[in-house]
C-alpha cells in the first residue's frame, strides 16, 4: 500500500492557537486549588467536542483547570526548579507548550525547527537549565535529541543523535548526566502522517547517551527475531533499573514478550509472564510507571483494555485490572492513578471519578508538591 502524503500544519497556526486558551483558563481560584493540593497530576486530553488540551488534576481526580492546545498532546514533563511543565505534541507534532502551574508567567510555545518534528517526550536537566526533546530528522530518517535553553525562552541551542531511528521516550538517569532513550526503530515522515514506512527492516534499540557530549555510552538491540518489537516507553525504579514497554509490529497472532528491564552494563531482559496477561495486552504497551514507595511498576494497554502491576524485585505480576482504553499511569500512594479514553480517573485507592467530556491521552505525570 502506498502511503498518502499529508503536509505538516503551519507552525504559526500552532503558535497562535496555543497561548490564548492558557490565559483564558488561568482563573485565580484554579491556581489557588493547585497550590493547595498535596500533589497534582498533569495529562493531555481530547474533548468530546474535538478540541484539545492539557489538564491539571488533584489527587482526588478533580480537574483543577484545563488549558487549550492547538492539536493533540502526548506527554508532560516537569522542572522542579522553575516549577514549569512542558506538554508535547503527539508525533509528528511541531509544538510544545511551557506553562507555569502557579500562574506566575504566561505560557510559551516552542516550535520545532525546519526538518524536525517532535515525538511527544522530553526531560529537563537536574538544574532546570536545559530541556531535551526527542525529535525526528525526517529527511535523513534519523533520531535526534533537540537541546533547548530554558533560561533563554527555550531557544534551540543544539542536538545530538539518538543512534537509532524513531526515538520516543527518554529519561535522565540518577547521575544527572546519562540519558536513556527508547529508539522505536520505525521510520516515519510527516509528509505521510503517522504511516510506518519500514516495518520489514525496523531496528529498535535502547541507548545511553552522555547529555553533555552527545557521545554514545551503550547501545542494546533486541534479537533479530524480535526486530519488529518497537521499544517505546520507560520509567526507572529506585535501583536505577529502567523498565520499558514495547509495541509489536509483526503478525497479530504472535505473542512476544512486551515488558523488559535494562541495567547499566548488561543486556536487555524481557520478562516472562502468564499467557493470559500477555495476550490481554494485544501486543501493545501504552505507558510504564514505577512506584518507588511500593517497589512496583505498572504497565497499561489501551488496545487490550488492561493494566498490570509488577513487583520490581521479582519481576512477577502482582495485580491486573480490566479498564476500557486505559493508558495514563502515575504513582499515587502505594498504588497508581490511571486514566482512560472513556474519561475515567482511577485513584491509587481504587476510587473512580468520571469526566465524560474528556478522552484522556496516553500519559500522566505526578507532580508533588505543586508549589
Amino acid at each position: 500500500m502506498v502511503a498518502t502524503r499529508t503536509p505538516l500544519m503551519d507552525r504559526r497556526d500552532f503558535l497562535r492557537a496555543a497561548g490564548a486558551g492558557f490565559v483564558a483558563s488561568m482563573a485565580p481560584r484554579a491556581w489557588a486549588d493547585t497550590l493547595a493540593a498535596d500533589a497534582v497530576f498533569a495529562t493531555a486530553f481530547v474533548k468530546r467536542d474535538g478540541s484539545f488540551g492539557a489538564a491539571v488534576l488533584s489527587e482526588a481526580g478533580k480537574v483543577l483547570h484545563a488549558i487549550d492546545l492547538p492539536d493533540r498532546g502526548h506527554d508532560v514533563t516537569f522542572d522542579p526548579v522553575s516549577k514549569r511543565s512542558v506538554v508535547f505534541a503527539r508525533q509528528p507534532g511541531t509544538f510544545a507548550v511551557v506553562f507555569d502551574h502557579a500562574g506566575r508567567e504566561p505560557p510559551l510555545t516552542i516550535a520545532s525547527i525546519t526538518g524536525r518534528h517532535f515525538f511527544g517526550h522530553g526531560v529537563f536537566s537536574t538544574d532546570g537549565a536545559l530541556l531535551y526533546v526527542t525529535e525526528n530528522n525526517f529527511d535523513n530518517a534519523a533520531g535526534v535529541v533537540g537541546i533547548y535553553d530554558a533560561r533563554a525562552k527555550f531557544s534551540r541551542i543544539g542536538e545530538f543523535p539518538t543512534y537509532g531511528m524513531g526515538p520516543h521516550e527518554l529519561l535522565l538517569l540518577g547521575d544527572g548526566r546519562t540519558i536513556a532513550i527508547a529508539n522505536g526503530g520505525i521510520e516515519t515522515h510527516p509528509d505521510y502522517g503517522r504511516a510506518e514506512l519500514n516495518i520489514a527492516t525496523m531496528k529498535p534499540s535502547y541507548v545511553l547517551v552522555d547529555r553533555t557530549t552527545g557521545d554514545l555510552i551503550e547501545k542494546h538491540e533486541l534479537p533479530p527475531a524480535l526486530h519488529q518489537l518497537s521499544i517505546r516507553h520507560m520509567d526507572a525504579d529506585p535501583t536505577g533499573t529502567v523498565w520499558f514497554g514495547c509495541q509489536y509490529r509483526g503478525p497479530g497472532t504472535d505473542r512476544p514478550l512486551l515488558i523488559g528491564r535494562a541495567t547499566r552494563g548488561k543486556g536487555l531482559q524481557l520478562l516472562d509472564m502468564p499467557q493470559d496477561v500477555l495476550s490481554g495486552f494485544r501486543n501493545y504497551i501504552g505507558s510504564v510507571a514505577a512506584n518507588p514507595i511500593a517497589g512496583t511498576v505498572a504497565v497499561s494497554s489501551p488496545e487490550g483494555n488492561s493494566l498490570a502491576v509488577i513487583d520490581a524485585a521479582s519481576g512477577k505480576i502482582v495485580a491486573t485490572k480490566a479498564l476500557v482504553e486505559v493508558c495514563g499511569l502515575a504513582p499515587d500512594g502505594p498504588g497508581f492513578m490511571a486514566t482512560t479514553g472513556a474519561g475515567e480517573i482511577i485513584e491509587g485507592s481504587g476510587a473512580t471519578r468520571s469526566e465524560p467530556d474528556y478522552v484522556w491521552d496516553n500519559h500522566m505525570l505526578r507532580i508533588a508538591p505543586a508549589a
